[in-house]
This record gives structure tokens, C-alpha cells and sequence, in this order.
């Protein structure tokens, strides 16, 4: 099956790099191939000038100064670095942590590893569009809580949080405010400063850029942050992440946050206009739900439910031809329904019957209208055999 065959959908797992990217990246794999902390020869040299220029440019995305930004692995080190490395920095101060249920599972899990360690973690519910209850939130702070960590954007949904309003509150009660930002860092202006979040993680390949290059933003004044590495030798990294720096991928994930910081406006009003366009046709399916519709969503993300059709079994009449998800790229393997869509409170069967659909750069009008029309197939493919959609249409209570 030729590229050009199959349709990909599934941009929150991973996106393409972009070729403009690549090529930038390219000279550091052999012509360049220093060792940014090695300073005593012109390649070392070379390196350490290319890691600073990408560190800048990556600040200059999310507003920041280039000394506040840390490299990592990918974003679900960054979770670990910092709800791990806050716990072991502030737990004189207290052990308390607060969280959404609705987190990725780069958080959750951390966050159940800190209760082993004797951490309390309070994980607050979400409402129907995967909202978090501000008024919950605040009265969950006890003198004892040093870190709120939310989401900037789903991953599944799309569903965007009130950051201001969340960094406010932990203001005025003196805790450090964290998200994990990476499905919305490039996709719409997150400036951490500007709302009062003091720890930031996101990751290269969700933007562009290269696999297993990844970085935290951690506030250096106002309040000054410190966090207890995780990964020890040598130093790197102003002491918060040893290791030797992956200069190629530092300096495709500069590249990567260049070109979207110029484009970033554009490219989402072309992606809504698409992605409402599939919304729209799929929700003449009858009994399909868009899950967080009513909520501030990212533009290019659609989470949709069709009620008596199992998401896998309808992925499966695509024929492989398209590349969609039924939740987050890192929870496929599970037999699980979907813990975001079940703590917005959908059932166990339309939360198995949903569909993520993740569009992006090289999206086109062709592949969504694609899209549909063998979603549409699909769905009256499996609804046809199925007997329970049988016994919905005479009017059965099935539940």
C-alpha cells in the first residue's frame, strides 16, 4: 500500500517531521557531530552553539527566558522530572498533590507512584465537556499542597482548560501550578508566565519535530523553582537532567518551534474549517455525540462516539486505509475503555464506541471527505449486522 493510499488522522499520537525540519537536522548527524559539553575543540564548539540556538528558539515559543527551559527525553519524562522532583524538593513543605482524573497517563501513573512514597494525591473529576470545577479545586487546596497539575489541552478530546483562572487560584494559595502541555504547545499560544504556571512539559514530536527530544519550562524568579533530578551524572542542565544533550533532535525542535510560531494562527483556522467539516457530516450519523463539543477545544481534534458500533471493529472497515485512534496512543494496547471519556461521565459502551480523529499540516480536503464516506460505510456496515441496533430501531429499551 503506496503513502498516498492511506490518510493520516492521528496526529495527537505523532506528527510527521517536517521536511524543513529534517534538513536542518541533518548536518549534526555526521558533519557536525560534536558534544555540546565538550568545549575544548571547534566540535564541541559547534554543538553547544546549536543546542543554545534551538533552546532559544523553543523559549521564544512559549515566552520564556532560554534559562528556564530543561531538556528531556519527551514529555512523559518531563512529567516524571517534575511532579517527582517537586515531591522530593518541597515534601518538608507538605505531601499533598492535586490532579484530574482526566490526566494522560504520564501523570496519573507518576502520581500513583508518589502515593507509594507516602505522597497523598487528591484526583478531581471533570465535568460532562472534561471541565475542571474551579470551585473544587480551590476548597481541595490544603496547607499541606504543593503542586496543582493540569492539562493544558487533552489529548483525546481536545478539551482546553481555564489556565488563567487555575493559575489565579493557585496564586492566591501559594501553590506551584504544573501542566503537561504537550498536545497544546504549537497548536495555540501557550505562554506559561502570562497565566501563572511555574512548571511546563511538552515534547518535539507532537510539533513537528523529532522523536525522544522533549523539554520542561521551570520558573527561575517569582517564585524561583527548584527541583531534585531525576537522572544523575555529570550536571547537565543546570543539575535538573544529566546526560549527554541529542543535538539533532535539539536542533529539529528549535527549527520546529520556529516555523510554528510564524504559522501558528494561519494553520488553525485552516484545520477548524476541516475539522468541522468532519464533524459536521459524521454527526448526520444517527445517534453519534462529538465528545466536549460545548467546551473550548483545540481546532484540529474530533472525538466522536457512534453509539452500537465498536470503535475497533469499525476502524477495522477501513481497511487500514486510515490512520485514526480510539484514545490516547499510549493506552492503545489496553482493553480499557477510555478513563478521560469515563470520567466525563459517558458510559462504558459509548466510551468503547469512540473515535479520535487528530488532523494537521498535511491534512487536506480530499483526505476528510475520504474520511467520511468510508466512516459513514463503516458505521451502517456494523449497524446492519448488529441486533441490538436492530432491537434501538423497534423502539426496545436496551439498556
Amino acid at each position: 500500500m503506496k503513502r498516498k493510499d492511506l490518510i493520516y488522522l492521528d496526529y495527537n499520537s505523532t506528527t510527521p517531521v517536517d521536511p524543513k525540519v529534517l534538513e536542518t537536522m541533518l548536518p549534526y548527524f555526521y558533519d557536525n557531530p560534536g558534544n555540546a559539553a565538550s568545549r575544548s575543540h571547534p566540535f564541541g564548539w559547534i554543538a553547544e552553539e546549536a543546542v543554545d540556538n534551538g533552546r532559544g528558539q523553543i523559549a521564544d515559543l512559549i515566552g520564556v527566558d532560554p534559562k528556564e527551559i530543561i531538556f528531556t527525553s519527551g514529555a512523559t519524562e518531563g512529567d516524571n522530572l517534575i511532579l517527582k522532583g517537586i515531591f522530593e524538593m518541597y515534601h518538608r513543605k507538605g505531601k499533598h498533590i492535586i490532579t484530574l482524573e482526566t490526566e494522560h497517563k504520564a501523570v496519573i501513573d507518576t502520581c500513583q507512584k508518589i502515593e507509594k512514597s507516602g505522597g497523598e494525591v487528591t484526583y478531581l473529576k471533570v465535568d460532562k465537556n472534561g471541565l475542571v470545577d474551579l470551585e473544587e479545586l480551590e476548597s481541595s487546596i490544603t496547607d499541606q499542597t504543593i503542586l496543582v497539575s493540569i492539562m493544558w489541552a487533552n489529548n483525546e478530546t481536545g478539551v482546553i482548560q481555564p489556565m488563567k483562572e487555575i493559575g489565579e487560584i493557585c496564586d492566591r494559595k501559594g501553590v506551584l501550578f504544573m501542566s503537561d502541555a504537550t498536545q497544546a504547545v504549537g497548536k495555540i499560544p501557550v505562554l506559561p508566565k502570562e497565566v501563572g504556571v511555574h512548571l511546563l512539559a511538552f515534547s518535539a514530536h507532537k510539533m513537528y519535530g523529532p522523536k525522544g527530544i522533549g523539554a520542561v519550562y521551570v520558573c527561575s524568579k517569582n517564585p524561583r523553582v527548584k527541583l531534585t533530578a531525576q537522572i544523575d551524572g555529570g550536571g547537565h542542565e543546570r543539575g535538573m537532567r544529566s546526560g549527554t544533550l541529542n543535538v539533532p533532535g535539539i536542533v529539529g525542535f528549535g527549527n520546529a518551534a520556529s516555523l510554528l510560531g510564524s504559522s501558528m494562527q494561519i494553520e488553525n483556522e485552516r484545520l477548524k474549517k476541516l475539522r468541522d467539516y468532519l464533524e459536521t457530516e459524521l454527526s448526520t450519523i444517527e445517534e453519534s455525540f462529538v465528545n466536549g463539543k460545548e467546551a473550548d477545544r483545540l481546532a484540529h481534534v474530533c472525538n466522536i462516539s457512534f453509539r452500537f458500533v465498536e470503535s475497533e471493529g469499525l476502524i477495522s472497515t477501513f481497511n487500514q486505509n486510515i490512520a485514526v485512534s480510539t484514545g490516547s496512543a499510549c493506552t492503545s494496547a489496553s482493553l480499557e475503555p477510555s478513563h478521560v471519556l469515563i470520567g466525563m461521565g459517558l458510559s462504558e459502551d459509548l466510551a468503547y464506541s469512540s473515535i479520535r480523529f487528530s488532523l494537521g499540516r498535511f491534512t487536506t480536503t480530499d483526505e476528510i471527505e475520504r474520511t467520511i464516506a468510508l466512516v459513514k460505510k463503516g458505521v451502517k456496515k456494523l449497524r446492519d449486522m448488529s441486533p441490538v441496533w436492530e432491537m434501538f430501531k423497534d423502539g426496545i429499551d436496551v439498556s
